[in-house]
């Protein structure tokens, strides 16, 4: 334990020789003839005696930080994102492709065309909360209760009764008397899983015809007596074509669109 602490504490003191090192290097040559100062940063908590607008503001930023830091999940949650993404994720393995179309390229156009799916919502929620909240004509408890009703809407559109009705289930809570009413503890993970088994059925349904083509191939390598060559390497090709003749793409993407509507 000793000797662990000292070779931390070494480690420590070549870090901060390192850092100062490079700062100093880092400095213009003009700077080494003139003196100077670093400033001094303090951080301080006031009493609470400030006055009430100075303390919302605080408090405003803070909520502001807090959803900035909740942006992936509440954009992976509750859009279309989680279906697009999988189903695309698929695709890609079904053409046995390894990681072309990259991963980045898969996670930005799955982006776009989230963005493409939920602007006709997210301009609901401008229209009747955000803007009436910035105009002041709303509350923050009246705005994030409009906010909600037309992405409420969306996701009620895409959830199962039978996933909705399991998480009631288990959280205990009674039949709402419109689905207008459903909470959204229950309605998050619901609407999940049932992104979830739609993603699934539409990568079952791409699958198919490769898997057909693979085992062709399969087929064709064997009979001929080729059983060193792997069949992958010889049905890609295939695959490829298959899929630039069918305008693959054109379908994938519109078909997913679609289902959204």
């Amino acid at each position: 334990m000793k000797s662990r602490d000292e070779l931390r504490k070494v480690v420590r003191v070549v870090a901060a020789a390192i850092a100062m090192l490079v700062v100093f290097l880092c400095l213009p040559l003009s700077a080494w003839a003139e003196p100077f100062s670093i400033p001094a940063i303090q951080f301080s908590i006031g009493d609470g005696s400030g006055e009430p607008a100075q303390t919302a503001t605080v408090l405003q930023l803070l909520f502001l930080f807090t959803v900035l830091s909740l942006a992936p999940a509440i954009l992976i949650m509750l859009t279309s994102f989680t279906r697009i993404v999988i189903v695309l994720s698929l695709l890609r393995h079904a053409l046995g492709t390894q990681q072309i179309p990259a991963n980045q390229i898969v996670i930005g156009l799955s982006l776009f065309l989230t963005l493409f799916i939920m602007t006709p919502v997210w301009n609901a929620v401008n229209s009747t909360a955000l803007q009436p909240y910035i105009n002041e004509e709303l509350s923050s408890e009246e705005a994030l209760a409009a906010a909600t009703e037309p992405l409420k809407k969306f996701m009620l559109q895409h959830t199962r009764d039978k996933d909705l009705a399991l998480f009631m289930k288990i959280a205990g809570t009674p039949q709402p008397e419109t689905p207008a009413d459903t909470g959204m503890r229950e309605l998050i993970p619901a609407f999940v899983i049932s992104e979830l088994k739609t993603a699934f059925q539409i990568g079952f349904m791409i699958y198919i015809p490769f898997l057909i083509v693979d085992m062709v191939v399969a087929s064709v390598l064997l009979s001929m007596g080729m059983l060193m060559l792997p069949p992958i390497m010889v049905s890609l090709p295939f695959k490829l074509m298959l899929f630039v003749l069918v305008d693959g793409w054109y379908l994938v993407v519109g078909s997913l669109v679609e289902s959204f509507h």
